[in-house]
């Protein structure tokens, strides 16, 4: 047709089309743009349409992300809104076998971020352990060197119908053996785990919420050495993973001082004006923050009730009666919180019953709980979990084992039973033990609060106030419930009405008011400082107000010691020893059950035992000790100070009087002949020997001879020490007294002692631990100690022999042992 018509009429009508075409065209793609239809995969397995991949047959559970389950496979649809937005990772054993861990304790945290990178969906580990601001130079050095590993990736399977989300198979994160998510490395050697057992592995549940997944899978490993049955060479255990979504903005920062204890979170930042990388250390704590309406109220110092409450739910799995009991001890802590001006800040909580809520869960980080778990071990902790970016606590589970009962009533019993009916059993009265329960549980929850232990609280009371009524009704036992200041063994039975154990001390609301008041006029982390240490100097120099760290591996500062009472180690252990005489003459009336056996008898003479031990160490510690008090540059006064030579020689003196020479009001055979066949000679000897060489230790005998070098003759020296303990040790050989089983086994203590220091070395300290150890450290060999120890044997042997030639008998047959011991120590062949 287009030939027989003109050239001109063609060209128009050839127009005319085209525009019809592209008409259509644009048409239909106005028509898609409203519609919105799937994207359609570009190639052979890439994404497929969505329906193709969310099947009728899903189920979805909305939250966080959607998750959709069809049959054993899981889907992710994550929204673009989170991608890069950073989640935190907790895993916890939810469930296990016996001997492998308990149901509820955390094995690991890491923060993730999901990112979608072409084709695929990553899921990375991020670190938050050295940074930048972005707006620096230097930042892009810092990521360059902080690059952050991948935890797993996934090929993408489908877009949501409106494109805004992306969905993916998570099925093989939780499936297969990914570390992060599983049982950590010291469990793997521990049980010689070789591989995953894919066959007997699966997911039991993932579940969304608003704004965390939790996600529980069974993992069963091979494994050559599983702690309980061993015959199908296997550990099965139930994990569960919770993510949570972390503040896009996160919480303001308060900067730690080490003058007041706190759990922490560090960073290094380059970005400082420092000219050198430094270390920003901030504090762990909840975010409590005043409502807007209620700022004018608290500015006028009225208590307000924050925006968000610190919300702990008692575990269904606790027995009814003590839950009460666990319910005063968490909001025992009102009182704190009052002085950091809120009111009702912290509450404690039953969980909903399964019918009122199936879904709840202790394992699920939107709560707080107070984990009971049927456990042998005697003990209760506090964990938390924290944003690392800010040390915001976003949750925290208190860990109560069952048997933590059993240790209280030892404590209470033996350090208490001298003067107190209600202890003078092994079974307390449900008010009894209530009341002791109340008492960790308010300890384990200042833990969730941020507070580590302050072992220098318990220092700051004179020893004989503790025997005051008046006194301790007013202020416990130590200024602080985060102190190991157990039970009042110091009083006396006639000192009546006392108190027995610590409450919410002076401290204990100091604190939590420094790391709690807002400072509202303060817009950054930095405009705080200068209040926070106007704070702290307020109370300088005031021993309620003074934290002591815990210290690990020794103790050099004798006034920061766990289970100790008083400013007076001499003076408290020999009150507390006078109780313990009580005690012995008891235990048979006090523990004995008619159809029972000795059970009871022995472990309460064994908290005996272990009581006295305490105050051993106690005292011994005095010995080299060097006494630590946190100051900043402005405050006058020294850090450290050596205990003064009066008190460690007093130390030493007490030390022969109550333990070197022989404790005999621990030896009762009526007792022994209850329990044991033989054992009480070798307890002595155990007791003296541990005592022994805790004096004898190489960095108590370096800070010794530091102090002689920094202090001349104000210094109790080394050389006298070793005189003043020899003599003391040895004193049959210088006042011609028998020397019995005893004294005997002392003596070859120290002189096993005594080789020890002249041929080990100090065992060296992981550079990982210096920061934490508590141990001085000292080249031995070029030091003065062996010279000294040296001089100590040959002068000793000197003694030895010329004693046991005016001597017979066992005495005789021993000094002669101990001279060819010293000649071997000093001429080894």
């Amino acid at each position: 047709m287009l030939k027989r018509l003109p050239i001109a009429l063609a060209i128009m009508i050839m127009a005319l089309f085209t525009i019809s075409c592209t008409t259509q065209k644009k048409a239909s793609k106005s028509s898609a743009k409203t519609a919105q239809p799937e994207k359609k995969p570009t190639k052979k397995g890439g994404p497929q349409p969505y329906a193709k991949v969310v099947t009728k047959e899903a189920i979805t559970d909305n939250g966080l992300f959607k998750v959709h389950r069809i049959d054993d496979t899981y889907l992710f649809e994550i929204p673009d809104s989170l991608f890069e937005r950073e989640m935190l990772m907790v895993t916890r054993i939810a469930k296990t076998a016996s001997g492998i861990g308990f149901g509820g304790g955390k094995i690991n945290t890491k923060v993730v971020r999901w990112q979608k990178r072409d084709k695929k969906v990553i899921a990375r580990m991020v670190s938050h352990s050295v940074v930048a601001s972005d707006s620096l130079p230097v930042h892009e050095a810092v990521v360059n060197s902080n690059f952050e590993p991948i935890l797993f990736t996934f090929p993408i399977k489908a877009f949501s119908k409106d494109s805004t989300a992306t969905v993916i198979d998570v099925s093989n994160l939780f499936n297969k053996d990914v570390k992060a998510l599983g049982l950590p490395d010291r469990y793997r050697k521990q049980y010689k785990i070789s591989r995953l057992d894919a066959d007997k592995s699966f997911i039991e549940s993932i579940k969304s919420y608003p704004e965390n997944i939790e996600a529980r899978h069974v993992k069963t490993y091979a494994a050559g050495a599983p702690p309980s049955n061993a015959s199908t060479g296997t550990i099965s255990v139930e994990i569960n993973n919770s993510m949570i979504l972390l503040p896009k903005v996160p919480m303001k920062r308060r900067m730690f001082d080490e003058r007041v204890g706190w759990f922490t979170s560090s960073q290094v930042d380059y970005g400082l004006e420092a000219q050198k990388s430094k270390r920003v250390t901030y504090l762990d704590r909840w975010r409590l923050e005043v409502k807007d309406e209620d700022i004018e109220k608290f500015k006028r110092g009225e208590l307000v009730v924050p925006k968000k409450q610190i919300v702990y739910y008692i575990d269904r799995a606790t027995p009814v009666k003590w839950r009460k009991y666990i319910k005063q001890g968490i909001e025992d802590w009102q009182v704190a919180f009052e002085a950091a001006g809120f009111k009702e800040a912290i509450i404690a909580k039953d969980p909903p019953t399964v019918e009122e809520d199936p879904e709840w869960s202790p394992e699920d980080v939107r709560y707080s709980v107070v984990r009971y778990l049927a456990s042998p071990i005697p003990n209760a902790n506090g964990p938390h979990v924290s944003d690392p970016r800010s040390g915001e606590i976003l949750e925290s589970d208190i860990n109560w084992y069952h048997n933590v009962m059993s240790l209280l009533s030892g404590w209470f019993f033996v350090q208490t039973a001298a003067i107190n009916p209600d202890a003078q059993t092994t079974e307390f009265k449900d008010e009894v033990m209530g009341r002791l329960i109340r008492f960790v549980s308010s300890h384990e929850v200042g833990h969730t609060l941020g507070l580590p232990h302050n072992m220098g609280s318990s220092v700051a009371y004179p020893v004989d106030s503790l025997r005051s009524k008046t006194f301790t009704q007013k202020y416990g036992t130590a200024p602080s419930i985060m102190d190991y200041a157990r039970f009042n063994y110091i009083a006396q039975p006639e000192d009546k009405g006392v108190a027995l154990m610590p409450n919410i001390g002076v401290y204990d609301k100091y604190a939590i008011s420094w790391g709690y008041r807002p400072i509202l006029d303060a817009k950054t982390s930095e405009d705080e400082k200068k209040t926070l240490d106007a704070w702290i100097l307020k109370h300088a120099g005031d021993p309620m107000y003074r934290f002591g760290k815990q210290q690990s591996g020794g103790i050099i500062d004798p006034s920061s010691q766990t289970e100790d009472l008083g400013d007076d180690a001499v003076k408290a252990s020999d009150y507390g020893i006078k109780n313990l005489k009580r005690i012995v003459p008891n235990l048979i009336e006090w523990t004995s059950e008619e159809g029972k056996n000795y059970e009871d008898l022995e472990t309460m003479y064994g908290h005996v035992i272990s009581q006295f031990n305490r105050y051993m160490g106690h005292v011994s510690s005095n010995i080299g000790g060097v006494y630590e008090y946190y100051k900043t540059s402005d405050q006058e006064g020294a850090v450290y100070t050596h205990v003064p030579k009066s008190k460690q020689r007093e130390a030493l003196q007490f030390l022969h009087k109550n333990l070197f020479e022989t404790p005999t009001w621990m030896i009762d055979d009526n007792i022994f002949n209850k329990f044991e066949s033989a054992g009480a000679v070798e307890r002595i000897r155990g007791i003296q020997a541990r005592t022994l060489n805790n004096i004898l230790d190489f960095g108590r005998m370096a800070r010794m001879i530091e102090n002689e070098t920094l202090n001349g003759n104000k210094a109790y020296s080394l050389l006298e020490m070793m005189r003043d303990l020899r003599r003391g040790i040895w004193s049959e050989i210088y006042n011609g007294r028998s020397i019995d089983t005893y004294r005997r086994n002392l003596q070859r203590a120290y002189i096993d002692r005594m080789e020890y220091l002249m041929t080990q070395e100090q065992t060296p300290i992981p550079a990982r631990f210096r920061r934490w150890a508590s141990v001085t450290e000292v080249s031995v060999n070029e030091s003065d100690i062996r010279p000294i120890v040296r001089a100590e044997l040959k002068t000793l042997q000197r003694s030895v022999r010329s004693s046991a030639a005016n001597s017979s008998g066992m005495k005789r047959i021993h000094l002669q042992d101990i001279a060819e011991r010293i000649e071997l120590i000093l001429n080894p062949k």
